[in-house]
């Protein structure tokens, strides 16, 4: 019903952002099956253009493209527009350190993967000053580390392109307030000058999801004949809040609801850029860039501490009676407090951490504080030469050399719950998780890991014209990379030390064969392979023999191997002046995947290689243009499954192997089991409509099939009202959204815009866990009074989901000058 429903509404993504783009030959611009794509060149497929980004007012470039984007699904698991993980084909680019990263992100040639972890900061991108952005599907080896289900280009604007001055004023629902001002413009000595600045504040949906973000880009270019020169700097600052997910009888119960607070985030990043390219003759060309980047993230998180959930946290016993005394506090209960007239208890918390006892099980809350400073800079360098007959059409070689250091520190600090939700932290002995505690159960989530990593890279790309329908195309990348980490709590090495030097090398190569059907019609054949090297958190966290928990902390780090993907695809793709239609079949198959794997029934575990993952499926999209109206349609169907089998950590779910109902246990996954968070089916479609020459109407719906939740790797969970609650997995969603744009003159445009027009609730993603709630939203210790195992208790677990917005207005006005 889903389905037929948004067929019949022919709604979908504007298609001024979707239409296909036409070649100088006729073919369409992303027909093929892009190979040859330069790292330093503008984006070539499946193009989402500047029109489309000033008319829908995005908050981040992940916003944009799981709104507009074929192929494209996002999962707000952090609970915020500007921090989504953006999944394409089945691979994910993602801010969140530990998740496994499978695409390269590009912006005016400068690989924007982060040093420490590979995550991409989509909140530090200055969004409204991209000119373009393309995507490149599958594995794409010129693009480097981590484009092992393709890479993201985009191109900013300057002022060859951009001149003039404009002015953007927006506000709308939730308090967001946004202001932004470009200008550029050419002068006379072949000088071009561009500025760019941004603010945007809101209070948030959710109760305490406030944010503010601000951007600035500037560049000042030299152009002489096809020799140009241009310097660009960047900066960007971004505090939000990021509520993450929400237990699904809580949502039910109050859809603004939280779980814990705060949850905040600060984000600050800087760039320079130096961008160059000239003519060699008249068949050559040689470009390449220079840059410096840093940036710097700060997290203050409160969370539930699990630890504590089966424990007996109400009456103090005598000694810490005593110690909650002798320093001083008062009010403390000398008898008789439960469950049932203390909601939210305290005083064995506080009195464990006078006396550095057992606050790891008396304190219900945590605390965790990270900071990461990240620092890179290289450059590429690349030469093409393109003879004007031959078999050999253009031949490009490059290379890229880049160093950098990164520090991540992170500590925990015990608390206890407050009514509201928040976590009191508490002074003393035994404040922090160190290690120190008399408990058994005891643990040390202190890091201090300084890392630095040198990378080189090669690659070749050519085009050969085997006959006049028939052209291949060829590429080929080296990479290198050595990582040094430096453990500044435990050095030296060995089994809980970080200490590591460990080297990747590896080349991966490409070809496609194009055939030129006819006028208009392009088929593609296509293969690939691409690799990633393990982030240092993966690193971080691989010793069986000294297992962590994520993301609370890391320890020794054994070698892990390189992931790579090798992708088959087929591509057909046929043009005509007032529609396109192009559909393609696609399969990637990855060896040593980065899983993290369950160690014990304490929710400690590791990374390690595991064997294939395989992720396949077809694409099917269309535009069309029959003035006044404009549509275009894209469906995606993929089978992401795991193909070898794994323990995991599954304490949430149902068919878990703990001892008894509701205690912790791992999980078997099997081959065939579908990976959490990606949609088998997507389907986005769009209709424009240009009612009058002032007034124009555009809709856009995206309808996703449900995803399996995290922790029901093996998709065996099933509730059963007592222990586990939730279906393991999200509900399928059509999403709908309405665009009005009216020009009351020539250089002024008025836009109102209206999210999830039917204000529809649903969620993009979801997880498997303990709930410390019951269903009215109180706190519960020790859910169930047996059995008891080796002394512990079963507790309650649930399905968390990860919420999208509820409608949404936004009016602005947009003056050219």
């Amino acid at each position: 019903m889903v389905w037929a429903g948004l067929a019949l509404a022919v709604t979908a993504q504007h298609a001024s952002g979707a239409e296909a783009k036409a070649s100088p030959d006729g073919t369409e611009a992303d027909a093929a099956i892009i190979v040859t794509a330069s790292p330093l060149g503008d984006p070539q497929a499946n193009t989402l253009d500047q029109p489309l980004i000033d008319k829908s007012r995005p908050q981040a470039l992940s916003d944009l493209l799981g709104r507009y984007a074929p192929g494209v699904s996002v999962s707000d698991m952090q609970g915020s527009l500007l921090s989504m993980d953006v999944h394409y084909h089945g691979f994910t680019s993602s801010p969140v350190l530990g998740t496994a990263q499978g695409l390269s992100v590009w912006m005016d040639g400068v690989r924007l993967n982060q040093p420490f972890g590979d995550g991409v900061n989509w909140d530090l991108i200055p969004t409204g000053a991209i000119s373009s952005i393309g995507l490149v599907s599958g594995a794409a080896p010129q693009f480097g580390r981590n484009a092992l289900g393709g890479a993201i280009q985009v191109k900013l604007r300057d002022g060859r392109s951009d001149g003039g001055v404009v002015g953007d004023v927006s506000a709308g629902s939730f308090g967001q307030r946004k202001a932004q001002l470009q200008a550029g413009g050419v002068l006379d000595n072949g000088m071009d000058w561009f500025a760019y600045g941004d603010a945007m504040r809101e209070t948030g949906w959710r109760q305490d999801s406030g944010s503010r973000v601000w951007h600035g880009y500037g560049r000042i270019g030299w152009q002489s004949g096809e020799s140009k020169l241009g310097l660009a700097l960047h900066g960007a600052d971004s505090r939000f809040n990021g509520n993450g997910l929400q237990e699904f009888r809580l949502l039910d119960r109050d859809y603004r609801s939280v779980y814990t607070k705060p949850d905040m985030n600060h984000n600050r990043g800087w760039m320079a850029m130096l961008n160059g390219q000239s003519p060699l003759g008249d068949h050559a060309q040689i470009r390449g860039n220079l840059f410096w980047r840093k940036a710097t993230s700060h997290t203050n998180g409160a969370d539930v501490n699990e630890g504590a959930l089966g424990q007996s946290l109400y009456q103090p016993n005598a000694a810490e009676r005593a110690a909650l005394a002798a320093a001083g506090y008062s009010g403390f209960p000398l008898s008789g407090e439960t469950a049932t007239n203390t909601a939210f208890p305290k005083w064995r918390c506080i009195a464990n951490v006078l006396i550095n006892d057992e606050p790891n099980e008396k304190c219900n809350g945590l605390l965790n504080r990270s900071s990461t400073s990240q620092e890179e800079w290289g450059g590429n360098l690349e030469l093409t030469y393109a003879p004007a007959h031959g078999l050999l059409r253009q031949v490009t070689l490059g290379g890229s050399a880049q160093s950098n250091r990164a520090q991540f520190a992170q500590t925990s600090q015990f608390g206890y719950l407050l009514p509201d939700r928040s976590v009191a932290v508490v002074e003393g002995a035994g404040a922090h998780a160190d290690g120190t505690q008399t408990s058994e159960n005891a643990f040390d989530a202190r890091v201090d890991l300084h890392s630095r990593t040198r990378v080189l890279g090669l690659y070749a790309l050519a085009n050969l014209q085997l006959a006049r329908p028939l052209s291949l195309d060829l590429a080929a990348r080296w990479d290198y990379s050595k990582v040094r980490n430096r453990d500044r709590i435990t050095p030296g090495g060995g089994t809980g030390s970080l200490d590591s030097n460990p080297s990747y090398a590896r080349l991966n190569p490409s070809a496609a064969l194009n055939w030129q059907a006819g006028a208009g019609a392009l088929v593609t054949l296509g293969w690939s392979q691409a690799s990633r090297a393990p982030s240092a958190i993966e690193l971080g966290c691989s010793d069986p023999e000294s297992p962590c928990r994520l993301p609370n902390a890391l320890a020794g780090d054994p070698p892990l191997a390189q992931v790579v993907a090798q992708r088959m695809e087929a591509k057909f793709a046929l043009q005509r002046p007032n529609w396109a239609l192009s559909a393609s079949a696609f399969r990637t198959d990855s060896r040593d995947d980065i899983l993290f794997v369950t160690a014990s029934a304490t929710g400690y575990g590791y990374f390690r290689n595991f064997g294939q993952t395989r992720r396949q499926g077809i694409e099917i999209s269309g535009s069309a243009s029959l003035d006044p109206l404009r549509l275009n349609a894209s469906y995606t169907l993929l089978d992401a499954t795991y193909r070898s089998g794994e323990s995991v950590g599954g304490s949430g779910n149902s068919s878990n192997n703990g001892p008894a109902a509701g205690f912790d246990g791992s999980i078997i996954v099997q081959s065939g089991d579908r990976i959490p968070l990606l949609p088998r089916h997507l389907l986005k479609a769009g209709l424009g409509w240009q009612i009058t020459h002032r007034l124009a109407l555009d809709l856009d719906a995206t309808a996703s099939s449900g995803v399996y939740a995290r922790g029901n790797e093996n998709n065996r969970h099933r509730a059963d009202g007592t222990y586990y609650l939730g279906a393991g997995k999200t509900e399928a969603y059509v999403v709908t959204n309405l665009t009005l744009t009216y020009q009351p003159f020539p250089r002024a445009t008025l836009t109102l815009g209206i999210r999830n027009l039917l204000d529809t609730r649903y969620a993009t993603g979801a997880q498997l866990g303990a709930t410390a709630f019951d269903a009215n939203g109180q706190f519960v210790a020790r859910p169930f009074a047996g059995p008891v195992i080796d002394g512990e208790r079963p507790l309650l677990h649930s399905t968390f989901l990860a919420p999208a917005a509820p409608r949404a207005f936004t009016l602005g006005l947009r003056m050219r000058m």
